[in-house]
């Protein structure tokens, strides 16, 4: 027999008055299903008319609002409150509607039984791979309302390095626009005017004035088919990578280009080593941290190297040795890790490893940046040179041309 959804409201184990989803076979199943939770039900309706919250994309604004209610949630449950009602309170205080009815969703699964890490693991779009594992993680040892202060710091973290980066890229990503809105300008409208110029000279112009001449007949004839084409090789290559075999194969040659590869090791390391140093300082074993915190591991490579080491390490086999033997992280960390086992500090040390990682990343970022701008105007420069110096070298020999036998 399908399962209906029905609503209700009912007094909780903690003397509150509660409402929210249930599935059940019938009315008396949902009952019993209440009272074993602790609840006694007050009024219980088939809610089957009732429609599931639509998915909701990753955004910043959903981030922003994972991070608030986190943070609420952290100080709710350090207050003591049972997870229901902190979560409840919490989802008081979000303004946007759609992302309120995702976290209410989220609320009757908690209700009905199901693990917060669980809840959380079903909603990408609001929590990270790290945040469903440090929930786990909580869970384990009794302490959520700690792994949820932990996650919390993690989230602004996150989210500031992002706001730091995309605050940063605003110039040279605009500068780059720019140039091109500049070059497509002058092959479109500003190098035909001279087409009919030079029309007769034909083979007799300059190499570069011919070669500008064609690039302007090429952009105004194919441009829209090069804009598709692109378009079509942007979906493929999506599909392509959605692939594992391609996906490993790409995150592979990431690492090897110079400084985006270090770039992208020290930002998958730092993630590594602030969730598995919170994990190990909620007393989780260490081959059980290893394999949550590899999911959240974005670059492939990286992770199958952490996935085999983690494997070891279940097996009785040391950490910092077999990870130096796979270079798939910095020395740095390497070194770190080496000394937290030696002191038995493995937890603290990681979280001065992520720490250092972070403070090393925003400088490459700023370092990247300043690489990129100057780039950027250079090429931008130059291409506005030729297509002048292209001009105007045809029309200095324009009379030349025109008094040739």
């Amino acid at each position: 027999m399908a399962a209906t959804r029905f609503s209700y409201r009912a007094v909780l184990a903690d003397g509150t008055i509660g409402s929210g989803l249930v599935e059940a076979a019938d009315e008396a199943s949902a009952i019993v299903h209440l009272r074993r939770g602790g609840a006694r039900p007050i009024a219980l309706a088939p809610a089957a008319e009732a429609k599931r919250a639509g998915p909701v994309r990753a955004s910043a604004k959903s981030r922003k609002a994972a991070i608030a209610l986190t943070g609420e949630l952290a100080v709710l449950l350090n207050a003591g409150l049972p997870l229901d009602r902190s979560l409840g309170l919490a989802i008081e205080n979000v303004e946007d509607k759609a992302i309120a009815a995702q976290f209410a969703e989220m609320l009757a699964e908690v209700r009905e039984g199901t693990p917060l890490s669980l809840a959380m693991a079903r909603r990408p779009a609001f929590f990270p791979p790290a945040a469903a594992a440090m929930a786990e993680a909580g869970e384990a040892n009794g302490a959520l309302g700690a792994a949820m202060t932990r996650l919390a710091e993690m989230l602004e973290r996150a989210e500031g390095l992002r706001q730091l980066v995309l605050s940063a890229m605003i110039y040279p990503v605009s500068l780059a626009v720019i140039a091109l809105g500049v070059i497509l300008l002058m092959l479109l409208y500003v190098v035909p005017q001279f087409e009919s110029l030079f029309a007769q000279a034909k083979g007799d112009l300059p190499a570069a004035s011919a070669f500008i001449m064609g690039a302007s007949r090429f952009v105004r004839s194919w441009g829209w088919w090069l804009l598709a084409g692109m378009v079509v090789l942007v979906l493929v290559l999506r599909q392509l990578l959605a692939r594992p075999e391609m996906r490993r194969v790409t995150d592979r040659v990431v690492l090897a280009i110079p400084q985006l590869g270090t770039l992208v090791r020290h930002v998958e390391t730092a993630r590594f080593a602030r969730t598995l140093g919170v994990l190990i300082d909620g007393n989780v074993a260490l081959p059980n941290a290893l394999a949550l915190a590899r999911r959240t591991i974005g670059n492939s490579a990286i992770g199958d190297a952490i996935g085999k080491v983690a494997d070891g390490v279940r097996e009785g086999g040391g950490l910092a040795g077999p990870l130096a033997a796979t270079h798939a992280l910095p020395r740095l960390a390497i070194g770190f890790l080496r000394t937290g086992e030696e002191t038995s500090q493995l937890g603290p040390m990681l979280a001065r490893l992520s720490d250092i990682l972070d403070r090393d990343v925003k400088i490459m970022l700023e370092r990247l940046i300043g690489i990129l701008t100057p780039i950027i105007t250079i090429i931008l420069g130059a291409s506005v040179a030729a297509i002048i110096a292209g001009i105007m070298s045809a029309i200095i020999g324009f009379n030349d041309l025109a008094i040739s036998p």
